[in-house]
């Protein structure tokens, strides 16, 4: 039976269907790519035509079983996309004197961090940042004696409709989800270096329609958000010159600069719009950088004051956008960082034939750190050459019969839990209330039996009753003994 992993990327411009093996060494191979535009079901990296959606994943999952002769027992998924965005939350619990902390009060933490109601917004994954311990700050505070203790979180939101909408999508094409996760995060933990996270850095995703930024320090994620421009916008701009997008998209990958110093511009140059226009080399110049300084002045606002001093890792950056001329100079001039760093691709080893992926070109990361991160056989059985069809047996599992998490086992590693793993663990609470219900019922029906068995023994008939009893056996016991 083959053996091999399927991750799917649902981006603005394009959904993206990898399958790889993983070797011994670390090294993936590439065995299929497939891609389908998604520009009519999903908008800033959201689903908003569910039909089409569908019928674009099950054109995914077909081109992939067509390549690799195998059917797809189960795919793992990036969740990312507008309205995504991160708020610190604090959870204190007060402690007797001389309290010993233990791991069962953390998970109390986490449990109540957990059930915080955010109106319309789904908790998406949770990361502790650090425990106060009195007025210390730890990681792991496990066994520190104390007496008040605080859970600084990272609650990482998602519009509830948009997850449900994801989650259907994946039901209605009836495609089983090995495991969801959190996209910015698993591109994360594959072009950032440790080096990087632990010193201080922000991951810049430019991408068709949205711009991600993640921030790290001390190897903990400490600000996600993502903002709503990307390079489509600086498309429409262009296109703002009276053309057609199309061509709007092939002047900026041609012209495009993200800087352009003022002793270059030649002000006598004109681009060609068409073989009848031209636009002059410093309006087509403006249009650009224009667009690109508010992407990136929105990027800068977006890094907590309290860590803008603090990124020794510089600026990353990565995406179809970071494929601009002269970008990092753009970065580095309305930043003031001097570290920047353009990821072109994963750090680990691909190996493939395919030439999208060959251009090292920061479009194909995001799924390619998602494919690193599965780690279940994804495969069914192999496709044999049927002209009937009778060979494909594979069922496959749909989206409730995989095994059901506890939140706290896979928090802040980036996994987000689908909707029936979801849906599971409420029934589960659910049943635990009933149990315990039932016991408290139980308890206090045994109570109240005792008490009346007690009010019973102390009543004044039953203790003339008692009385005369205990009276009528000394009597009897005396005629005994006589």
């Amino acid at each position: 039976m083959a053996e091999f992993i399927v991750a799917i990327e649902l981006g603005s411009s394009k959904i993206t269907g990898i399958a790889g093996q993983k070797n011994l060494d670390g090294s993936i191979n590439v065995l299929a790519v497939v891609k389908e535009d998604s520009t009519q079901c999903i908008r800033k990296g959201v689903v908003y035509n569910i039909d089409k959606t569908v019928q674009c994943l099950a054109n995914i999952i077909t081109k992939l079983k067509s390549t690799l002769k195998t059917n797809i027992h189960q795919v793992y998924v990036g969740v990312g996309g507008q309205s995504i965005r991160s708020v610190i939350n604090v959870i204190p619990k007060d402690l007797g004197n001389d309290t010993i902390i233990s791991q069962d009060m953390i998970n109390e933490l986490m449990d109540a961090n957990r059930n915080m109601d955010y109106p319309e917004l789904e908790i998406l994954d949770a990361v502790t940042q650090e425990y106060k311990v009195d007025q210390q700050y730890q990681l792991d505070p496990v066994g520190i004696q104390s007496q008040r203790l605080e859970g600084n979180f990272l609650n990482i939101l998602w519009r509830k409709s948009f997850y449900k909408n994801l989650n259907k999508c994946f039901d209605q094409a009836g495609i089983a989800i090995a495991e969801m996760y959190l996209a910015p995060l698993a591109l994360a933990d594959s072009v950032l270096s440790e080096a990087e996270k632990r010193s201080g850095c922000v991951l810049v995703d430019l991408g068709y329609d949205t711009t991600t930024v993640s921030v790290y320090h001390k190897n903990i994620l400490r600000h996600l958000a993502v903002i709503p421009l990307g390079a489509n916008n600086i498309t429409k701009d262009i296109a703002s010159l009276q053309m057609e997008e199309s061509e709007a998209e092939k002047m900026k990958l041609k012209y495009a600069s993200a800087f352009t110093s003022n002793s270059e511009i030649d002000n006598s140059l004109m681009l060609p719009i068409d073989p009848e226009r031209l636009v002059e080399s410093r309006k087509f110049i403006e249009i650009v950088e224009g667009r690109l300084e508010e992407i990136i002045e929105n990027v800068w606002f977006q890094v907590p004051s309290e860590y803008t001093d603090k990124l020794l890792g510089g600026i990353i950056l990565t995406g179809g956008g970071a494929n601009m001329k002269n970008i990092d100079i753009a970065f580095r001039n309305h930043t003031h960082i001097d570290k920047i760093r353009i990821a072109n691709f994963v750090s680990q080893t691909i190996n493939s034939t395919n030439s999208d992926i060959n251009a090292h070109n920061a479009e194909f990361n995001t799924v390619l750190g998602l494919l690193a991160k599965g780690d279940m056989n994804c495969a069914g059985e192999e496709i044999h050459n049927d002209l009937f069809g009778t060979n494909d047996t594979t069922k496959p599992l749909s989206n409730d019969q995989h095994k059901v998490r506890q939140p706290n086992d896979i928090a802040g590693t980036g996994v987000v839990r689908t909707e029936a793993e979801k849906k599971a663990e409420e029934e589960r609470i659910r049943k635990e209330q009933e149990e315990e219900e039932e016991r408290i019922r139980k308890e206090q029906e045994e109570e109240e039996e005792r008490l009346r068995k007690e009010r019973k023994e102390n009543s004044t008939g039953h203790k003339f009753m008692r009385g005369l009893k205990k009276f009528f056996t000394t009597i009897v016991s005396a005629e005994e003994d006589v």
